[in-house]
């Protein structure tokens, strides 16, 4: 049985046929991903990057914090940048301020992740939608990957 919480996303991410589409989406990219690298990650547990990348950690993903200043995050070695995470990479996770978003997607362009998700609070950013669009990566973004995973795949798995 649906709690209040999920009946309410359901119908708010659901509320017009964009959005319908967009959460979708969305779903369907939560399941095919398994290795997600978080940029911007934080080492301090009461940050949202950390709760998120732990909460991902303990859904069942690999994760791949990277933070410079880092050596390891949530038990895992942290690194520098993307170019230096040694496996493939199916989704990046961005945590970090608006301006220095055009630099991590150019970034994460190179690694070729399926896709590229900008977290809550960092903005709208429509020439990098569009850049990723063009080099065939999904983007997402203004939305939670942990919010997301919580009531489109957690939910209906328990």
């Amino acid at each position: 049985m649906k709690n209040t919480f999920t009946n309410w996303f359901d119908k708010k991410m659901r509320a017009t046929p964009e959005l319908a589409a967009e959460t979708d989406s969305v779903e369907k990219l939560l399941h095919e991903i398994k290795t997600i690298a978080i940029v911007g990650i934080s080492r301090n547990r009461q940050k949202d990057s950390h709760f998120v990348g732990r909460y991902l950690q303990k859904a069942g993903y690999t994760i791949y914090p990277v933070n410079p200043g880092a050596d390891e995050i949530l038990g895992v070695k942290a690194y520098p940048d993307l170019k230096s995470i040694p496996d493939t990479i199916d989704a990046v996770d961005i945590f970090v301020k608006q301006e220095y978003v055009p630099q991590i997607v150019d970034e994460a362009l190179e690694v070729k992740p399926k896709a590229i998700w900008l977290q809550l609070g960092v903005g709208s950013h429509k020439s990098e939608i569009e850049k990723a669009r063009k080099a065939g990566v999904n983007m997402v973004q203004n939305r939670c990957m942990k919010v997301d995973h919580q009531f489109l795949i957690r939910d209906k798995n328990g």
